[in-house]
């Protein structure tokens, strides 16, 4: 099970709008807070309301960008033309 207290509540933040983003991979969440697929889903529903946790399922569900090994060759990157400005996000500033 996660143990949310690990997390301060920026990064708590930031793994939330990590797994919204149609074209962040849970590949680039596990690299940047360690959390696997399954660890993410865990995280998403104790974060989450059990409404808002079954929509965000349905829409990843159909996502096939948040899934490396099914995205097209075309997509080499996993985050958007907008990214870099946002906070906290240790991956775009490498």
């Amino acid at each position: 099970m996660i143990n949310t207290h690990t997390f301060s509540i920026t990064e708590i933040d930031r793994i939330m709008e990590m797994a919204w983003e149609d074209r962040t991979t849970f590949d680039a969440i596990e690299a940047q807070f360690g959390l696997k697929h399954q660890e993410v889903i865990a995280f998403m529903r104790k974060q989450m309301k059990a409404s808002s946790f079954k929509m965000w399922r349905k829409r990843m569900g159909n996502r096939s960008t948040k899934h490396a090994a099914l995205r097209s060759p075309n997509i080499s990157r996993f985050k958007c033309d907008r990214q870099r400005s946002i906070s906290h996000n240790k991956i775009s500033k490498r």
